[in-house]
């Protein structure tokens, strides 16, 4: 018998799959994205408007309850920002595309999502961006698009 190392190949596939109810926070939030196209924060202790809304404050950890969700946005200004230009199976355009931290007007977090700007030239940190919503809206964080400068007409 040789005392050569062998090699062993197993194929698996490591999962978490598992669903979770959205709660009343996120709960709050989805709907309002669906039926109102209303963005909304979590106002947390101190005043600081957090987006997406939590249900306990990161900093403190004292829970937030839906009942302290505030309208914000539905513009915002770009905080920091990546350029996609090849586009992956999964990600939400076929195209070249931005991924940015928006500070919703009103709020004090940034909210990451994509920014459909047609070129990486437009992309600024800094520059104002609005909401483009789905026609049809399930109540789900892709109720929003994307999100496109404010001086798209």
């Amino acid at each position: 018998m040789s005392d050569a190392p062998r090699s062993y190949i197993a194929e698996h596939v490591v999962a978490y799959d598992y669903r979770r109810s959205v709660g009343p926070v996120l709960g709050r939030f989805f709907t309002a994205l669906r039926d109102h196209k209303q963005i909304l924060g979590s106002k947390a202790p101190g005043g600081r408007v957090l987006v997406p809304p939590v249900e306990y404050d990161p900093e403190s950890g004292e829970s937030i309850s839906a009942d302290h969700m505030v309208e914000v946005g539905p513009a915002g200004t770009v905080k920091t920002w990546a350029w996609v230009s090849q586009p992956r199976e999964k990600h939400p355009f076929d195209r070249p595309f931005g991924w940015a931290l928006i500070e919703l007007d009103g709020a004090t977090s940034g909210f990451l999502h994509a920014v459909d700007a047609g070129q990486e030239s437009r992309m600024q940190t800094g520059m104002r961006v609005r909401p483009r919503w789905r026609a049809e809206r399930a109540g789900e964080i892709h109720d929003i698009e994307c999100f496109e400068p404010e001086d798209v007409a």
